[in-house]
């Protein structure tokens, strides 16, 4: 069986037979989540998407009800009081427990309630390291868990990172009723499920650190409470208090239902609820307080106690709908954990299975098993792409291939270092280094050396369908695979009759990584690899020149191209270049991957008539000034606004292109340009992005450069059967490939930035009249 057979719903049917919900699951999606037809959404482990009918009922609601503050006593308030109890037991009911075990105290999100324990646990600093406190945490834990050690370490306390094998393996025999008499606290922090591999780590261990049978509970005398962070595992997996009776859980609310976002909430165990300890006091939380003198008694109720101040309850009346939402479309959690893990599942199978067309495999997965059961796996997969020489190809460059794909995805390390470091091997030392080169958190610097810096994420949500796996698997096939795709079939057949791991495999898993082993050091991932892949970072024979035959403009960014036999330049490249852009009702600049209309647009620079014109079909040309002098626009708006991350200051050039713009892409819309006397130094790059190597240049709106560059491959595609013409006037808008402009004249070089496109846009030839105006280098 060949990939694309692979790739049909019978086969993934044979793979997953628990697919969908009652009713026609096609027609529910085409219904309630219409704004995403044509994306392929795959970063619900991030958020999840809201259905329609959550907010039409919720609008409904708000629309008819008048609620008032709860804090009040006449009708809307008491109307909106019971509404969020009636919403607290919903949330208890849908953790299978009562308001006699556990209370709701509602937060802006999982981060709010990890600290809201952090500042209230009794932590204790004993005289001695073994006296005090211990925050153990395991190191597979998000940063907002981890960073609950900056509290801490003010006080202290001791901060234990646990590997998730040692809970087990250093775990001992203790004699019951040793130590009885210590009553030092102690708390324990560990993720239901990693957000970074999806695994779940088991829920019995949350009585086995209450007993003291894992360590570091059974070296350490005392109490031990265990917060069990559960934000990732909700979103698609049932959660039981009854089998895993945790003191503390922290959730994330659009995590589960997409909207509302901004709220969560801690749960808490009643019978842990006492220790607790607050020292700031807000409105609603005081049964008595005097402004004179320092007199303060705390309310009784755990969560008014702990609520400071009015909570939103809007959100929380949303909350009502997004249950009554969720459970008409799927039936239960259960089903929802059914139904994601076998698209996970399959495109796990079929992505480890997938290999070049020499043999080697496509992609290094990183996971603790071979995604056999949803008790030990959640819907999330985690890998980098591999070329065919077996190097790491950046995640940065998978992201926007994707984009352009209108596939979403996650990369990075998703705020899960630990994982990160574990599973692609990086060093303590070498995240150091990294940090020194350039690389933070949340940023597209994907390898260092050679070595990758994060990874790519899929997950899957309640709504995903068969055909966002296939569409994502054959855009791996498509955009990384060297051809003829192949398949290896073992591989393949053995993880389809592989059954349930046992007990042990479940406590003791061993590191799974696309061909079984896992690479310690990350191996040495060459970035020149990934270069040579995309066509870009070719070097060019010494003393090799070329005669530059075509001059593309782009005065509008990511609008069509406009071509000129001779044009100046000015002080940021050739004039006019890239110097406006449109923004939508938000200020937001759009792109052709947010807007493809865009494309449509031809902007015509006129300098004798000292006009920009933009033109359309089936649309009446408009018309905005080109001149420069700031004073001219002492009445136009400035506004500042950010493209590819650095920020750059505008001037509106009206409400005659406005709405021109409005009319042409059907949404409310504004033409910005640049002002010609802003300047600012752009953020750093690193050094291997060759867009820009100076420290301070002229910001312009232009595109990324490895957005361009990752153009090179789906371009290469439309160059079989499409007019070179056609493809520069519609395509290449949206971005350049950053190169030098050498002009001679007068026995003088000047250097500008300047987009030569080489490969796609002019048709190089070797000089032979060294005389030529044109250069390039």
């Amino acid at each position: 069986m060949d990939f694309h057979d692979l790739c049909s719903f019978e086969s993934f049917q044979q793979c997953c037979d628990r697919y969908g919900y009652e009713g026609n699951f096609r027609d529910v999606v085409e219904q309630e989540f219409r704004r995403s037809k044509g994306v392929t959404y795959l970063d619900h482990a991030a958020a999840t998407l809201y259905p329609e009918s959550l907010l039409r009922d919720y609008f409904r609601d708000i629309s008819t009800n008048l609620y008032g503050n709860p804090h009040s006593h006449n009708p809307s308030s008491s109307l909106t009081h019971d509404t969020v109890e009636r919403v607290r037991d919903r949330v208890l009911q849908h953790f299978n427990t009562t308001s006699k075990e556990y209370s709701v105290i509602f937060t802006s999100g999982c981060t709010a309630a990890l600290k809201l324990v952090a500042e209230s646990f009794p932590w204790s600093s004993g005289a001695t390291r073994e006296a005090g406190s211990f925050f153990c945490y395991l190191t597979d834990s998000h940063t907002s868990v981890v960073g609950m050690r900056g509290w801490t370490a003010a006080l202290g306390v001791v901060a234990l990172p646990v590997a998730p094998q040692e809970l087990t393996t250093r775990a001992k025999d203790r004699v019951q009723g040793e130590d009885a008499s210590c009553q030092t606290p102690h708390l324990f922090c560990y993720p239901a499920q990693s957000n970074f591999s999806g695994r779940k780590y088991p829920l019995s261990h949350v009585r086995g650190i209450q007993a003291r049978r894992l360590y570091p509970a059974c070296d350490l005398p005392g109490r031990w409470f265990v917060l069990l962070d559960a934000a990732s595992h909700v979103g698609c997996s049932p959660l039981s208090l009854q089998d895993c009776p945790a003191d503390f859980i922290p959730i994330s609310f659009y995590k589960i239902f997409g909207f509302p976002s901004g709220l969560g909430a801690l749960l808490v165990r009643n019978d842990a609820a006492g220790i607790l300890k607050k020292s700031y006091f807000g409105g609603g939380t005081a049964a008595a307080y005097l402004s004179g003198e320092d007199y303060y008694v705390q309310v009784e109720n755990i969560s008014d106690r702990f609520e400071d101040g009015t909570v939103s309850f809007l959100d929380i009346i949303a909350l009502n709908h997004a249950f009554e939402s969720l459970y008409r479309i799927t039936g239960s959690m259960h089903n929802i954990q059914q139904h994601t893990f076998g698209l996970a599942r399959y495109t796990y199978m079929l992505l480890s299975s997938l290999c070049h067309g020499n043999g080697r495999p496509v992609a290094q997965i990183y996971t603790e098993g071979q995604f056999e059961s949803p008790i030990t796996q959640g819907a999330i997969l985690n890998f980098n792409l591999l070329d065919s020489s077996g190097q790491i190809i950046g995640y940065s460059q998978v992201d926007r291939m994707a984009s352009l794909y209108n596939i979403h995805v996650r990369t990075g390390c998703f705020c899960n270092t630990g994982a990160c470091q574990a599973f692609l091997g990086i060093s303590s030392q070498q995240m150091k280094r990294n940090l020194q080169a350039g690389h933070v958190c949340g940023d597209n610097m994907d390898l260092v050396d050679g070595q990758p810096t994060g990874s790519v994420r899929v997950s899957f949500g309640y709504m995903s369908t068969f055909e966002d796996c296939q569409k994502f698997l054959k855009f791996v096939a498509e955009c990384f695979v060297e051809k003829p795709v192949t398949v290896d079939q073992v591989r393949l057949q053995k993880l389809k009759t592989a059954g349930p791991p046992s007990e042990e495999s479940n406590e003791r898993p061993s590191v799974e990584i696309s061909n079984g082993q896992i690479h310690k050091g990350a191996e040495k991932k060459s970035a020149e690899a990934s270069r040579k892949r995309f066509g870009h970072g070719g070097s060019k024979r010494p003393g090799e020149a070329y005669t530059l035959t075509n001059i593309y403009i782009y005065p509008v960014k990511s609008c069509g191209a406009y071509e000129v036999q001779d044009w100046p330049v000015g002080p940021l490249g050739l004039l006019h270049d890239r110097g406006w852009m449109v923004v939508n009702h938000n200020g937001v600049c759009l792109s052709q991957k947010r807007e493809t209309r865009l494309c449509l647009i031809r902007p015509q620079v006129h300098l004798a008539a000292n006009k920009l014109f933009l033109q359309a079909s089936g649309m009446e040309s408009v018309s905005v000034p080109l001149e420069d002098d700031v004073r001219l626009h002492a009445d136009s708006r400035v506004c500042r606004s950010k493209v590819c991350g650095d920020r750059v200051e505008t001037m509106d050039c009206g409400d005659e292109a406005a709405s021109w713009l409005s009319d042409f892409l059907g949404q409310p819309c504004r033409l910005i340009r640049q002002r010609p006397d802003y300047t600012r130094e752009m953020k750093k790059k690193p050094a291997d992005v060759f867009c820009l190597q100076t420290r301070r240049e002229i910001v312009r709106m232009a595109s990324s450069g490895r957005s361009a560059r990752l153009q090179l491959t789906k371009l290469s595609c439309l160059r079989r059967s499409t007019p070179r013409r056609k493809i520069l006037s519609i395509y290449v808008g949206t971005g350049p490939l950053f190169g030098t402009l050498i002009i001679k004249k007068d026995g003088c070089t000047l250097k500008r930035l300047f987009s030569p496109l080489s490969h796609l846009i002019v048709n190089l030839k070797h000089i032979k009249n060294l005389n030529s105006p044109f250069m390039v280098s």
